[in-house]
């Protein structure tokens, strides 16, 4: 099965569960450890996961808040790089699809075919580059489509019309809608125009459209599913709770049953 493939059934699944929005939760790889990293992956499967969203380390993640930020810190500083995250990729891959999140230094320190083909090797159903523009995309997406690895697009509250009909048009998997404009991180409430910016995102494209950044309690879990999104996305919140945790497992697989409850079409 394809990355997109496997990516569009974690949709179809988290419907088939009688949810509103796929739950789609963001790990870092290698934190708090790398061992735990994948029980956190496998606590988040157990918990009703459609898909799971992996960070790669990086020392400078323009699009991460201070809590994302601070864990890859914590990775890089345990020695965790590239490698040994594609090892928690190919721990989760048989349970869950899984999304790489890497920024393009890293890629282009490896080499694009190679970096896309450690993923294939992996599991990997799809890559998610947050500082990769459109119009450097080109190479990347024949890579990805090369080896049936989807890679999702993102898009802003900023992001003009033709724009979008150029990103909704290439985007594979899904589209990442970024809810807020700024990096990622915990906000008090769901952006009141985010209805108008997924309408706008799903006119221009065949892919279901998810939402992140700031999705960082239940309640907005739910506000995102009115809004439209067909997955929600969270990860600073879960990060945290990762890194306060005695069991972190456990903590992150307990806040992510809440959010999951809160998306229940029997709670609309």
């Amino acid at each position: 099965m394809s990355g997109a493939a496997r990516i569009a059934a974690g949709f179809e699944s988290a419907r088939a569960d009688g949810l509103r929005a796929a739950l789609m939760p963001y790990l870092m790889g290698g934190f708090p450890d790398l061992e735990t990293s994948l029980e956190i992956g496998h606590a988040c499967a157990e918990a009703g996961a459609a898909m799971l969203e992996l960070g790669v380390p990086f020392s400078d993640p323009l699009a991460d808040g201070p809590v994302i930020h601070a864990a890859g810190t914590a990775a890089l500083g345990n020695g965790v790089r590239l490698a040994q995250v594609l090892e928690v990729a190919a721990g989760l891959a048989p349970e869950v699809p899984v999304v790489v999140m890497c920024y393009a230094n890293p890629i282009l320190a490896r080499g694009l075919e190679r970096f896309c083909d450690q993923l294939r090797d992996a599991g990997v159903s799809g890559l998610i580059v947050p500082d990769l523009p459109l119009e450097e995309a080109g190479l990347a997406l024949r890579a990805c489509d090369a080896r049936e690895l989807a890679l999702v697009p993102l898009v802003a509250p900023t992001t003009p019309e033709s724009r979008l009909a150029q990103i909704g048009r290439q985007a594979r998997g899904f589209v990442y809608t970024v809810s807020v404009t700024g990096t990622t991180g915990e906000r008090a409430r769901v952006d009141g125009a985010l209805e108008s910016l997924l309408r706008r995102v799903g006119a221009h494209t065949d892919v279901p459209v998810a939402v992140g950044f700031g999705i960082s309690a239940p309640d907005h879990a739910r506000a995102a599913a009115d809004a439209g999104a067909a997955g929600v996305i969270v990860g600073t919140r879960l990060v945290r709770a990762a890194g306060e945790a005695d069991d972190p497992p456990a903590a992150v697989g307990e806040l992510l049953a809440e959010f999951r409850e809160a998306l229940r079409t029997t709670n609309a």
